[in-house]
């Protein structure tokens, strides 16, 4: 050691936001919210959703009442959600309760599927943003598992 002091690593602080955070945010609500929580938040840039999936979610009585299977397009709209509440989480109150639209989805590629009793996690990641528009990369896992991911494009607007 040359006697220096050690400056500490920088990093930018995370956040957890839990469901009635979440139902503030963005407009979503049951049957159609679709995530649970979101962990390791960085406002404007990446969280992590979590959904944790169970038994009783109404699509499975027809996606497929012998073997239940999360049908992909919720898997992306877990995706969207979360990247909703990053770009509300972003833009501060005055974003809260707007909508946010889907312009496009790219890359979607379904590898894995999900069913009662996974945990999914959601990872996205903002990839750029021009005024009100959004574009992002998510990746949903099960344990380690990639069971889908995307390139998505959202639009902010009021409702």
């Amino acid at each position: 050691m040359d006697g220096q002091p050690t400056q500490p690593a920088l990093t930018t602080p995370s956040l957890t936001i839990g469901v009635e955070r979440i139902m503030a945010m963005i407009p979503h609500r049951y049957p159609f919210l679709m995530i649970d929580r979101l962990v390791e938040v960085i406002p404007g840039e990446s969280a992590i959703g979590i959904k944790n999936v169970t038994a009783n979610e109404p699509h499975f009585q027809g996606h497929f009442p012998e073997r239940p299977v999360m049908p992909g397009v919720l898997i992306i709209e877990a995706m969207a959600q979360t990247a909703a509440v990053i770009v509300v989480a972003a833009l501060g109150k005055e974003a809260e309760g707007k909508l946010v639209y889907f312009m496009t989805i790219e890359s979607a590629r379904f590898r894995k599927p999900v069913g009662p009793g996974d945990q999914l996690q959601l990872i996205c990641k903002k990839e750029r943003q021009r005024a009100n528009v959004w574009k992002f990369s998510g990746e949903a896992r099960v344990g380690d598992t990639v069971v889908a991911e995307a390139v998505y494009t959202a639009m902010i607007m009021d409702s």
